[in-house]
Formats: structure tokens, sequence, C-alpha cells
């Protein structure tokens, strides 16, 4: 049994979660967001709630289960509350700016690298501080992680990219005799 898919997920107001074969629309203050699921998983809407139910007992109907019940949670949560990752930027000469749909990154290369804006995203920089704002929770995490790839904390200074809530562990450098 998933612990996470038999809950109930419950509608809030202003939202509204529609059902069409193995497609869930999920319309809110903030957006639309569409999804196709598996046919081994039967989403149910009825009373404001929305119930996930597996439809044989074999091993991929229970894996998708609980799956299926969290990316529909997420859904509604992002149509109601945008989700935001920030990512810092720390080392001496490392800038980050938003000009339109690209943003702008100083990274000491030899060349300003430039990375587009997905649609449906927002980029804000200020001071080395990146904040990424969007309805959809995997493409929030997905560019944040593609941002933070360019150039990955070092664990002897902690130049890099690091998310607001993660702690680089630091290391010794050389010792001169």
């Amino acid at each position: 049994m998933s612990r996470v898919g038999k809950q109930q997920l419950a509608i809030p107001e202003k939202t509204e979660v529609n059902v069409s074969g193995s497609s869930v629309v999920v319309k809110g203050p903030n957006g639309t967001l569409t999804r196709d699921f598996r046919p081994e998983v039967t989403v149910n809407v009825a009373d404001g709630i929305v119930t996930v139910n597996p439809l044989k007992e074999d091993k991929l109907s229970r894996s998708l289960w609980g799956t299926t019940a969290s990316h529909i949670n997420n859904m509604i949560a992002g149509v109601n509350k945008p989700f935001e990752k920030q990512l810092i930027l720390e080392g001496v000469g490392f800038k980050s700016e938003v000009s339109g749909k690209t943003l702008v990154l100083a990274l000491g290369f030899s060349h300003p690298v430039r990375e587009e804006i997905p649609e449906g995203l927002t980029v804000k920089a200020e001071k080395n501080v990146i904040t990424i704002t969007g309805i959809n929770i995997e493409q929030v995490g997905q560019f944040a992680a593609h941002i933070r790839q360019l150039k990955k904390p070092e664990p002897y200074k902690g130049k890099g990219f690091r998310y607001r809530d993660e702690v680089i562990r630091r290391k010794e450098g050389k010792k001169s005799v």
C-alpha cells in the first residue's frame, strides 16, 4: 500500500481539476498545468477531492500510484503558490544579471555565459542571488540544476553556485612545512 497514493487530495478554492482519459488539467489563480499519466492508474475527482487508485495489484501499478498522487499534489500546489529556488553565486568577480529573456553570467571564463530563460519561469538576479520562480516544480528544479551545473561549488574556497539551504563541506588546503 502506498502511503502517499491512498491519501485524498483536497482541492482548494479557486482551483479546478479536470480529468479526461489519462490527462489531468489543473487550473488555478497562477495558471494552468496539464499532464498525461500512465493508464495503470486511475484519477477520480468528486466533491472537491482527488483520489488516485491502481487498476491492478502488480508492481508497476503500485509504484506509479504514489508517484501520480505526488505529481497531482505538486500541480495543485503550484497553480496556487508558485515554487521558488534560490541560487547563491560566490566568488570574486562572479556576476549575474537578467537582460530580457536571457540570464547573463560572468563565471571567470574568457566569455560571458548566456542562458535562455524557459517559458513559464521568472528569474531575478540581485547581488549574486538568483531567484527562479514558476508554477511547474519540475521546470523550476531542472533550470536551477542546469544553472548550478555551470559552476559547481568547489570545496576549498566555496566558489561557484550553491542552493540557499545547501551547506558546502570545506576542505583544508595544503600545509606548508
